[in-house]
Formats: structure tokens, sequence, C-alpha cells
């Protein structure tokens, strides 16, 4: 295992957290599958590709996945973006998933599921469970034509399941992101509170943003999960309204921020 200078060691402080190095985690722990048939194509153009003879090493290192191609030592973000399991280096890197029956946390669950997996599988999966409890409900009484609506827009709980695997905390947590969906609302909470320039006296208000894992944001913008930075809340509250839903509601603390979607009254 490489043993880092003080220099080094220096160094890492000032990056951020989500390209620290895991020092028990090797290369092969990465799936070099994902890395060049997903993320690669994603991220360059096909004639970039070709005409680059890097090494493997090299692209990852070039790609913020490992520390460099003399010290394959998988990054936090190479095992969130590309990791075999990487619940095995981040126990917390998982959505909890419960569809309760009620309004209440002690009511009966009907359905649970703890989403693992790297970037694309995790966010790919909770997208599925969501979009199976989200059933679309056909109105043919209230007007001449078929009206059809869901209980909530789509739109609004991708963005919010987004903003709450890129804006939480990796560091000194085995929390998992938790989605709660009742009868009456759905709650995702983010382990983590607010960062940087977002307080909790200006959370959600236009403008205001930071950002605690700004690779991992990057990641997530190649995979094709999110579109542009900062805007995430306000699709998601413009979706709510659209639709007839309530308003968002946030709660923060130190330790996480839950987000509130209520269904239609």
């Amino acid at each position: 295992m490489h043993r880092y200078t003080d220099d080094e060691l220096t160094a890492l402080l000032n990056l951020p957290f989500d390209i620290y190095p895991v020092p028990s985690a090797k290369i092969s722990d990465l799936s070099r599958l994902i890395f060049e048939n997903e993320y690669l194509p994603s991220a360059f153009a096909p004639d970039v590709l070709e005409e680059n003879n890097r090494t493997y090493e090299e692209r990852l290192a070039s790609c913020k996945m490992i520390v460099a191609p003399d010290e394959p030592t998988p990054t936090l973000l190479g095992l969130l973006a590309i990791g075999k399991t990487p619940q095995d280096f981040l126990p917390g890197a998982y959505i909890q998933f419960l569809r309760i029956n009620g309004t209440e946390l002690a009511d009966q669950v009907i359905d649970e599921e703890n989403i693992g997996g790297a970037f694309v599988e995790l966010l790919r999966r909770i997208e599925e469970k969501m979009k199976a409890h989200n059933r679309t409900v056909i109105d043919i009484t209230s007007a001449p034509t078929h009206q059809v609506e869901k209980p909530y827009p789509s739109a609004a709980i991708q963005q919010i399941l987004y903003n709450a695997v890129l804006h939480r905390t990796y560091e000194s947590t085995n929390s998992p992101v938790r989605v709660y969906w009742f009868n009456d609302r759905i709650e995702i909470i983010s382990p983590g509170g607010p960062y940087g320039n977002v307080t909790s006296e200006n959370f959600g208000q236009p403008g205001i943003t930071d950002y605690r894992n700004p690779n991992i944001g990057d990641t997530l913008k190649t995979f094709g999960f999110i579109q542009a930075f900062g805007r995430g809340l306000a699709v998601a509250g413009k979706e709510m309204k659209k639709n007839g839903n309530p308003e968002l509601e946030f709660t923060t603390n130190q330790s996480a921020v839950a987000c509130i979607l209520r269904g239609k009254v």
C-alpha cells in the first residue's frame, strides 16, 4: 500500500472529498466494462476516443477514478461511478426504499428494498421502483376526454433523488439515502446538512447553490442524470405545480436534508 508523504497528505486535504483515495480498494474493484462501454462514450466523442492512445490506467486517472497511472488506488468517485460493489467500501452508499401503507413510519410496510450498486445501476433501479408505485390514474368522469394523471410528477421525483445522491455526505457515515413513500406523501432524506453557501435559512431559494461533491456532479452529468447544476429543485417545484401537487417542503439540520413531496389534495 502506498505511504503518503507529508506533502501528499497536505495536497489531499485540499481536494474535494469525492476524489479522496480509498486505500483498501484496488483497481480490480472497478468495472472496466462500465468505464469503457458507458462512461467513456458519454464523456468523449468517438473520434477523440479513437485517437487517444492512453492506457486504461491513464484514462482512469484523467477521469479521477484512480489517483494516478502509477498509483492506481481507486478514488471515492471511481468506486461510486464504476465500482463493482461500492458498498463493500462505502457501506452507506445505497438507497433504502420503504412503501408504507399509512401515514406514519410505524404503519405496515408493503414494499421494501435496499438498492445498491454503482451510480447507473443505483439510479436506474430506484427510478424503476418509484415508477412502479407512481401508478397512473385515468379520469373518465370529469372531462369530455380521458384525463391521464399521476399522483406525483416523475420529473420531480427524479430531480429530488438525483439531488439527494449528489449532495449527500459520504464522509464518516453509514447512513443511506432514505425514501419513505406514505399514502399521502413521499419523504426523501439525504445524509448531511446544507453545505457551504447553502444554509438552513436560504435552502431552496433560487440561485443559492454550492457543491459538496463537484466531481460526482460532473459524473452524474456525464451519465445523463442531470443536465445542469443548480436547477434541480426549481425543475422539481415547477413540475409539482404543473401536476397539481402542493409545493415542495424542506427540513434541514446539521445531519440531514429532508424533502417532502405531498400528494394531490
